[in-house]
């Protein structure tokens, strides 16, 4: 059989291939109905011959939905979200859920776009990072008519549900544990915090339990696009030739602090008696340098998990009781870089 290959194929197709009715086939497709076994082996293979895909729109024309989750997140180069869609994938591929992805940049406007075009195609539900959004974007959520779970981040009000980690706490947990194994001049090198309110909310944190010891921050520096790695070794550099004395480097992110890590080796510094260093997210990747960075776990596996669980439990029961604001308790993991007291 030929069709013309810029035609969508149709039940009409699959139909002549197989010489059985369109609603015969259209029952074996959905599922429906009594057929019997030969028919329905004929059917499928005959439609996975084909290439055949049902038109889920057509079908979603009756339920005003289609069986597509919209998750919404700022970048996948960020190593974090590959492993958090990775938990959403774990439990959507046991459901008729797919989730599909849409990316941000961490730019507020773009997220508004994106947004959307997702609910333009009435998902079933939608999973976005962050609870921080422009009021438009808050407003299509509101009003989405479907479950919404805001991940990463537990420090504010959730449209519907949230699950993350209090970003806050991570940042004064691991003030404490810097501050307990003697450190007291201490930089910061981090994201250009405006774009990603997890990392200004974990510095708020970090510098609030550091002010209530009598120690501030003694140099800082932002950075934004471009290699993470190589940013960590250029800033480190800079920040240490302009303040020698530092004892101690906060990084907010992992990649960032493996730079750092690689180029004090390089220098001969001794870590982490002469300078410690920590990051967060807990990279594995990073797991293969030669000595291990201080930081804290930020969960994502099971934020991706959790995430898509409610989703899940909310559409197969709208009434049901769930745990609707989950919050995950990292821990601090004192690596090769920073000293225990």
């Amino acid at each position: 059989m030929t069709t013309d290959s810029k035609r969508p194929l149709t039940l009409r197709d699959v139909s002549e291939a197989t010489g059985v009715s369109e609603m015969t086939v259209s029952r074996v497709l959905r599922n429906r109905g009594d057929v019997s076994e030969k028919t329905r082996s004929k059917v499928l293979s005959a439609a996975k011959e084909l290439g055949y895909v049902p038109n889920k729109i057509a079908g979603a024309l009756a339920s005003n939905r289609v069986n597509l989750v919209a998750v919404i997140i700022p970048s996948l180069s960020n190593m974090v979200f590959p492993e958090v869609l990775t938990g959403i994938n774990k439990v959507l591929e046991n459901t008729e859920l797919q989730p599909v992805v849409g990316v941000t940049d961490y730019q507020p406007e773009k997220e508004e776009k994106v947004l959307y075009e997702m609910l333009s195609w009435r998902p079933s539900g939608v999973i976005i990072a962050g609870l921080e959004h422009t009021d438009a974007a808050r407003a299509m959520l509101s009003n989405a008519g479907i479950p919404v779970v805001e991940i990463m981040d537990t420090d504010g009000k959730p449209v519907d549900a949230m699950v993350g980690i209090s970003h806050r706490r991570a940042g004064r947990e691991m003030a404490k544990a810097i501050l307990k194994a003697g450190y007291r001049h201490i930089g910061f090198m981090g994201t250009k915090m405006p774009l990603d309110h997890r990392a200004r909310k974990r510095f708020e944190g970090f510098t609030e339990v550091l002010a209530k010891e009598g120690v501030e921050i003694e140099d800082r520096e932002f950075y934004s696009g471009g290699s993470a790695l190589a940013k960590g070794r250029e800033m480190t550099q800079a920040m240490l030739e302009r303040s020698p004395e530092l004892d101690f480097l906060y990084y907010s992110n992992d990649m960032i602090g493996a730079g750092g890590l690689l180029y004090l080796q390089e220098q001969g510094v001794s870590i982490p008696g002469q300078i410690g260093l920590a990051g967060f997210n807990g990279v594995e990747l990073l797991q293969g340098l030669p000595r291990q960075l201080a930081t804290m776990d930020a969960c994502r596996l099971e934020i991706g998990r959790k995430a898509a669980e409610i989703i899940a439990a909310q559409l197969e029961d709208p009434d049901a009781d769930i745990e609707k604001n989950v919050t995950l308790n990292p821990t601090i993991s004192y690596g090769d870089t920073l000293k225990r007291r």
